[in-house]
């Protein structure tokens, strides 16, 4: 009974989690009014876009969740050998340079990075801090649901 009463309290003792769902919501009702002319500008189905943008939307939860384990990896697998790390660091740069080309992406990079960054926070603060796995598929749940319902309402609204 206790558990169940401080799953129901979440949202009161960790409000930005409030806000990550909200941001969620806020990037799918804006993903389906941008959809046609996304469409039509890359001449591609609107399906594959919106499976590109929910994939992005995964990468970035995962890469904000674990970070240290993220970068612990890679920087065992740069200093393995001056090959990888050259391919990795072009890699990165070149990752960047793709987001710079096409700004809109990295507006909604730098929309839900911070807001999953301050949930992930705010989760912390009180003390709820599950394994890295269970912290990614939590809050990807808690993002595609929003952006699912945010394409919904945007749909239908």
């Amino acid at each position: 009974m206790n558990d169940v009463l401080r799953l129901i309290s979440m949202p009161f003792r960790a409000p930005l989690v409030l806000l990550l769902i909200g941001v969620s919501v806020y990037l799918g009702m804006h993903w389906t009014l941008t959809l046609p002319q996304l469409s039509e500008r890359y001449s591609s189905p609107g399906h594959f876009i919106l499976l590109v943008e929910y994939l992005h939307a995964v990468v970035v939860v995962v890469i904000c969740t674990m970070p240290d384990l993220l970068l612990f990896r890679l920087s065992q697998l740069m200093a393995a050998s001056r090959v990888v790390s050259l391919v990795v660091s072009l890699l990165l740069v070149t990752l960047a340079g793709l987001y710079l080309l096409h700004l809109n992406i990295l507006a909604n990079v730098l929309i839900l990075a911070p807001a999953v960054l301050l949930a992930r926070l705010d989760l912390v603060r009180i003390r709820v801090v599950p394994s890295s796995l269970t912290m990614v598929l939590v809050l990807n749940i808690l993002v595609l649901g929003g952006l699912m319902a945010g394409r919904w309402l945007g749909s239908h609204g």
